[in-house]
């Protein structure tokens, strides 16, 4: 058995904003969830998946501009589309260890919602044929507010842009996530964040071709555009995942299905435990999903762990070791494993995931360790 987790990641930290640095009020994360409470997914060759809008949603509109579903203000705004421009010097890190980005003009573009995903895709043919994926979500770990995933592979562009296709909702409405990619040859960077605001890096020679595309959108250079973030606003899921229709994926299985087609990896220091103000937190609860598949029929499994570690790449471990004697006891070993979701909780929620998995003890103790693993479901 080939088990795959996440790799280290190189210390970039996520390209969009953290909830702490601008003005939101509440973020609706989804809970944790598996179709029918199966821990099961069926993988069906050649399948169209997609995902869907959940229709009771309303979408705040001012004016003519509309909103994110995902992200709309919770106080009286005057949106203003359009683009400011500013210039930033090249830079690196003092050790040589980052690639130097060169000097560069940074966009950041404000467009209403139903203009986004047009814009979008203007601007990536911008780019050249291979780029760097990145993706951020506002996930459910009790210590950091964005989960920044990034590769350091080059893929085809035709292979990103047809994910972003394929899950438009996700990507253009939904509040818990931003997209995009870089590239080194020309340098070009874009980012759409959680607010669905664009940001832009690109070379000096590219300048007029990037204010091509924004003028053919009629948008217009400005001091200070203006989208939900310019105000108080909320951030929310915006998918609906129907259990009769497995085609139509979740927010879980959309990230999933990401991870493995951009090769995306979670970009923390993995032998490091620190919250978003920098402070090391030592010994503490986590949740981890390990997917195992088979190769004799095309299906998907699920191990759920519930343990204590001191850092990523320790929980790492310890749920490899977990899931590998649940494989042995059922004498089914997969093909492959990995590990796709890794959470660390507060005390509250662990006691009450350890008690809901059969552990007596409801997750008591402080010390480093597995406390249950269990097939999902």
């Amino acid at each position: 058995m080939l088990w795959g987790g996440v790799p280290e990641g190189l210390g970039l930290g996520g390209a969009g904003l953290t909830m702490a640095e601008d003005r939101c009020v509440r973020a609706e994360r989804p809970g944790p969830h598996r179709r029918a409470g199966t821990g099961v997914r069926v993988l069906e060759w050649g399948r169209m998946v997609t995902c869907r809008v959940d229709a009771s949603l309303e979408r705040v509109k001012v004016g003519d501009f509309a909103f994110p579903l995902g992200s709309y203000p919770v106080e009286a705004m005057e949106p203003r589309p359009g683009y400011s421009v500013t210039f930033e010097p090249a830079d690196g890190d003092a050790e040589g260890e980052w690639e130097e980005w060169p000097d560069r003009y940074v966009f950041d573009i404000v467009i209403s919602s139903e203009r986004l995903e047009s814009l979008a895709r203007h601007l990536l043919t911008l780019m050249p044929g291979r780029v760097y994926p990145i993706l951020d979500v506002l996930g459910r770990d009790a210590y950091r507010e964005i989960d920044p995933y990034v590769s350091y592979e080059l893929i085809g562009l035709d292979r990103f842009t047809d994910m972003v296709r394929r899950f438009p909702a996700f990507f253009f409405e939904d509040g818990l996530v931003g997209f995009g990619a870089m590239s080194d040859e020309p340098f070009m960077y874009v980012f759409i964040d959680e607010h669905k605001i664009v940001t832009l890096r690109c070379q000096i020679e590219q300048r007029e071709a990037v204010e091509g595309v924004l003028a053919a959108f009629d948008l217009e250079e400005m001091e200070e555009p203006a989208g939900a973030d310019a105000a108080l606003h909320e951030h929310r899921s915006v998918l609906a995942s129907p259990e009769d229709q497995s085609n139509v994926l979740n927010f879980e299985e959309i990230i999933e299905d990401l991870r493995d087609e951009w090769r995306l990896m979670l970009n923390v220091d993995p032998e490091s435990n620190l919250d978003d103000q920098g402070n090391e937190l030592g010994i503490v609860p986590w949740r981890l999903l390990a997917r195992a598949e088979y190769t004799e029929e095309p299906l998907v499994r699920y191990v759920e762990v519930l343990l204590r570690a001191s850092c990523l790449a320790e929980a790492e471990e310890l749920c490899r070791e977990a899931a590998d004697a649940l494989f042995d006891r059922e004498g089914r070993v997969p093909e492959v494993a990995s590990i796709v979701e890794l959470d660390r909780l507060n005390a509250e929620d662990f006691a009450e995931m350890a008690k809901a998995a059969g552990d007596s003890g409801a997750g008591a103790g402080d010390g480093v360790g597995v406390v249950t693993s269990r097939w999902a479901g």
